[in-house]
């Protein structure tokens, strides 16, 4: 038997096989999070170097590409260590580490598609009220909030998390610290300490999820009353990645938080924990670029510079 104050260390999840298996996941992970990087880092320097991009929306989605970035690198690189050295140890220090930075950039990313949604609403159905309701001003203290929203829950779950006294010894069923596997090293009855943080995430998630909901109704309520064909394309083209984004990023952490114990497997866990923590990263960059016609222009003008500077 264990408890918090002997464990020094936690054992991640082994994948299992030969070392021909491990060295592919190494392979795998490895190309995931350099196209995260490539991705977000294209997108980070095209709306730096842009001036046509610096509006409210893409002022927003840098910083949801800054969030993606330190998403991934919370668990790839250390699961990619692993593998790579063959080993399942991360320290008690790393998995404190791992959890308050993957709960901050989880809930700052959903605390800024909350308010990408408001965006959103504001350039379409309040256009002309647009510069006045999102300014630079305003858009820097949104942006901050929801950082300061996230560091301010990472901080609750964190030392909530690490409050427990773990009775099940040391071995987390995961590729990385995710809490619902951590809570099951603890001791049952210490579950109730847990109920309070759950009900305020749920309380504080359900409001973020239904101010989304209202906001998309009004727009597109709004955007089938456009006359013109071409002016419905651009505000959906605006509006649907973002949403699409919100979907996958809702959908697959729901799932990994909320689904029934009963359907619970290592297999079905270690696919949720990639969906939810690994893939979004890597695919926004491209869900936000089909789409965006200014997007994909500056980004086109970003590689050529920079090729011909290269040359």
């Amino acid at each position: 038997m264990a408890n918090s104050s002997s464990i020094t260390h936690f054992l991640l999840l082994p994948f299992i096989g030969t070392r021909q298996l491990q060295l592919l996941h190494f392979w795998l992970f490895l190309a995931i999070y350099l196209a995260a990087l490539l991705g977000n880092g294209l997108i980070i320097t095209t709306i730096a170097w842009d001036h046509h991009l610096h509006t409210p929306m893409y002022f927003f989605l840098l910083n949801l590409a800054l969030l993606d970035l330190g998403t991934i690198s919370t668990t790839v690189p250390k699961s990619m260590a692993n593998s790579l050295w063959d080993t399942r140890n991360i320290s008690y220090t790393g998995c404190v580490a791992q959890v308050f930075l993957l709960s901050f950039f989880i809930s700052a990313e959903y605390f800024l598609l909350t308010t990408m949604a408001y965006d959103r609403y504001v350039a379409i159905c309040r256009p002309l009220r647009y510069e006045t309701l999102l300014g630079s001003r305003v858009c820097v203290h949104l942006a901050a909030a929801a950082c300061g929203c996230g560091v301010l829950y990472a901080l609750l779950y964190t030392a909530n998390t690490f409050s427990l006294p773990f009775c099940q010894g040391n071995a987390v069923e995961q590729f990385f610290c995710e809490v619902p596997q951590i809570l099951k090293l603890s001791c049952s009855t210490s579950y109730l300490r847990e109920l309070w943080l759950l009900v305020v995430s749920v309380y504080v998630g359900f409001f973020c999820f239904m101010f989304i909901v209202v906001s998309y109704v009004q727009i597109f309520r709004a955007v089938l009353r456009i006359p013109s064909q071409q002016g419905r394309h651009k505000a959906f083209a605006t509006c649907l990645p973002h949403l699409a984004v919100v979907s996958l990023f809702l959908t697959t952490g729901f799932f990994a938080y909320l689904k029934p114990s009963s359907i619970s497997s290592p297999s079905l866990d270690l696919v949720v924990a990639v969906l939810y923590s690994v893939v979004p990263p890597a695919v926004n960059p491209l869900i936000y670029s089909l789409r965006n016609q200014e997007l994909k222009a500056a980004l086109n003008k970003v590689i050529h510079f920079s090729l011909l500077s290269f040359l």
